[in-house]
């Protein structure tokens, strides 16, 4: 292309496209994956993902996926999802959540990501409102492609980065919808009992607050991770504790994260069937949907009540020794006089770490002014990747932190602290 057919090329783009922010954690990710292409040894905890080598899908589900391929199911799905699934998936939220919604209130697509959207897409219009705590996954950036408003919500350490219902009230009667999700990511914390009771009966206030032309407040609820809880945690259902706010919840769930499954693209929504009707037509036109084979799997998996459970304990296992271990190391570290602190392991993949560090310094006088110099000095001489929860809404100057284990090895986590250890000695 020449110079001059370069310069009349069109540059503008849409409003969207030309203010959307980056990830934070692909731009970290890129950082740590040239220092590993360099030779370094690096402990890159910044995943919510799988190592599949050491965390595996169920043996079962694969062999379900490879025999729906032999059997050639590999053409295109409903757009709500095969009726087996639905089916299975149904009888699965009755068994498992005490949960009752029938198969033609549950979507299939393609994992949470599209449903996400999906849902934003059906209840939320140009400059309305959506309300969520900080830290949180990508809300602020449904938001944004939604061309919504956003109220963020800082929440505290003392109540486990989980927003109260003193924290919601003030804002409800102005937002259109409130995305909550629970086990939360970035955290690995959940919901009280009664502080999702709470914040669900003031959603059903404000709901029969508003007149019939006004569009209701509605609740995303996010539990993709509530399979996944530890020791006497428990995951609580915003329509077991209010039955009259099921009108207005939309669920977010799938088998990404409690079958260690985030590749094979199985999620689901449910909700009123008014609402799931919308959306399917919205998926439908994305083209969002999972892939056939794998919808057959799942829905012969799940059936599988002795396979799907037998599984869950193994993996629960697994990723709460990781968990522990790490949570152990720190406080070991904090009880040495070091500044860090962790919040103990309630659920999903992640261990909610502190590191304090703001003002010291390194051994060449260099200074740890941001939160940034301190994620950078952890990478360059721990050794250890990890995520600021700036990269989840929170302030830039937060000093904590999110540690994934689902690529960690058991075996590594003494070398991790031993780095760690070595690293924070040399500040002062």
């Amino acid at each position: 292309m020449t110079a001059t057919a370069e310069k009349q090329t069109p540059t503008k783009l849409s409003h969207i496209a030309e203010t959307l922010i980056g990830s934070e954690i692909i731009k970290l990710a890129g950082e740590v994956n040239e220092k590993i292409k360099n030779g370094e040894k690096i402990f890159n905890l910044t995943i919510g993902d799988f190592n599949p080598k050491i965390f595996p899908i169920p043996a079962e589900l694969k062999q379900e996926i490879i025999a729906a391929y032999n059997n050639d199911e590999t053409n295109y799905p409903p757009a709500d999802g095969i009726a087996d699934l639905r089916k299975a998936v149904s009888a699965f939220l009755k068994n498992k959540g005490g949960l009752d919604y029938a198969p033609d209130q549950i979507i299939i697509a393609g994992g949470a990501r599209p449903l996400i959207y999906a849902t934003f897409k059906a209840l939320v219009d140009d400059g309305d409102t959506v309300l969520f705590p900080v830290p949180s996954w990508n809300n602020n950036h449904y938001s944004h492609l939604n061309n919504c408003n956003n109220i963020l919500i800082e929440t505290k350490p003392e109540n486990n980065f989980m927003p109260t219902a003193a924290e919601l009230k003030p804002h409800l009667s102005k937002a259109n919808l409130v995305a909550l999700c629970s086990p939360l990511n970035p955290t690995g914390t959940t919901f009280t009992e009664k502080d999702l009771r709470e914040i669900c009966d003031l959603i059903v206030a404000e709901n029969k607050r508003r007149t019939a032309d006004e569009k209701p407040l509605y609740l995303m609820y996010d539990q993709i991770y509530w399979e996944l809880t530890f020791g006497n945690t428990k995951h609580y259902n915003p329509v077991l504790l209010n039955p009259e706010i099921k009108n207005y919840t939309v669920f977010i769930d799938g088998i990404s994260k409690s079958l260690a499954a985030t590749g094979v693209r199985v999620g689901w929504t449910f909700g009123p069937k008014r609402i799931m009707d919308k959306m399917k037509s919205i998926l439908g036109h994305m083209g969002a949907w999972s892939p056939k084979a794998e919808q057959v799997a799942t829905a012969n998996y799940l059936n599988n009540t002795a396979a799907y459970d037998n599984f869950l304990t193994d993996i629960k296992d697994k990723v709460s020794k990781r968990l522990d271990a790490l949570h152990s190391g720190i406080e070991e570290l904090k009880a040495e006089g070091h500044h860090v602190n962790s919040i103990a392991p309630q659920a999903a993949i992640y261990l909610t770490v502190q590191f304090a560090l703001h003002g010291k310094k390194t051994k060449d006088g260099k200074v740890l002014a941001s939160t940034k110099d301190i994620t950078k000095y952890l990478l360059d001489e721990a050794k250890i990747a990890i995520v600021p929860f700036y990269a989840f809404g929170s302030a830039d100057e937060s000093n904590w932190y999110r540690v994934s284990v689902g690529t960690c090895k058991l075996e590594d986590v003494t070398a991790i602290i031993s780095g760690l250890r070595a690293a924070l000695k040399n500040l002062s």
